[in-house]
């Protein structure tokens, strides 16, 4: 028996390779990046008073000996959410929704006597593959945004996770005033009609 997958479900099992399509900018290889997240409820049954706790996804290197985020080459036929989506994709094997740029830092490889420009963006994971390019190439691994700060071998990358904990706090905080504002004017209207 055969069963049709639709196309949007395939994955390549290739990740892109070489450096002949690599944007450059002022001579520094530009390189993007994700930090995937999801929320996970802290408790088995969880009720409405839960707060979902931030879970970030880090992957070890290629060779093994450190942890950080899924990043790589921005390449000239990409934009640069293409390209950090696409990175994900092979080395993380998740996919979801890219959010705005959490910013740019300049730093200097650790293989390579080289300046690069590192671009990151939050990724909300929607989906986790089993298959992916580079599955037998590094190991994925969720855990709390404060352990992967901890455990990050990129100073940048560790900024970018703070710039992203610092936008989903800023963004509950304000859901949180605008429903104790709603809430607010609720009372009042109660109030007035008795």
């Amino acid at each position: 028996m055969v069963a049709l997958v639709p196309q949007e479900n395939m994955v390549a099992l290739v990740s892109r390779t070489g450096r002949h399509m690599q944007r450059y900018s002022k001579g520094r290889r530009q390189v993007v990046g994700c930090i995937p997240y999801r929320y996970k409820t802290s408790k088995q049954t969880p009720s409405k008073h839960d707060a979902p706790e931030l879970e970030v996804l880090v992957i070890t290197s290629q060779k093994g000996k450190g942890l950080l985020f899924p990043k790589g080459g921005w390449e000239i036929d990409e934009s640069k959410e293409g390209a950090a989506s696409r990175e994900t994709l092979e080395e993380a094997g998740v996919r979801g929704l890219i959010e705005g740029e959490l910013g740019k830092w300049i730093f200097k490889s650790k293989s390579h006597d080289a300046y690069y420009d590192g671009y990151m963006f939050p990724l909300l994971v929607q989906e986790q593959l089993d298959f992916w390019p580079e599955k037998n190439l590094r190991r994925r691994i969720w855990m709390s945004a404060q352990e992967a700060r901890e455990v990050c071998q990129h100073w940048w990358m560790k900024e970018a996770l703070d710039g992203l904990v610092n936008r989903l706090t800023s963004q509950q905080q304000n859901q949180d005033q605008e429903l104790d504002h709603v809430l607010k004017a609720r009372r009042e209207n109660l109030m007035a009609c008795m």
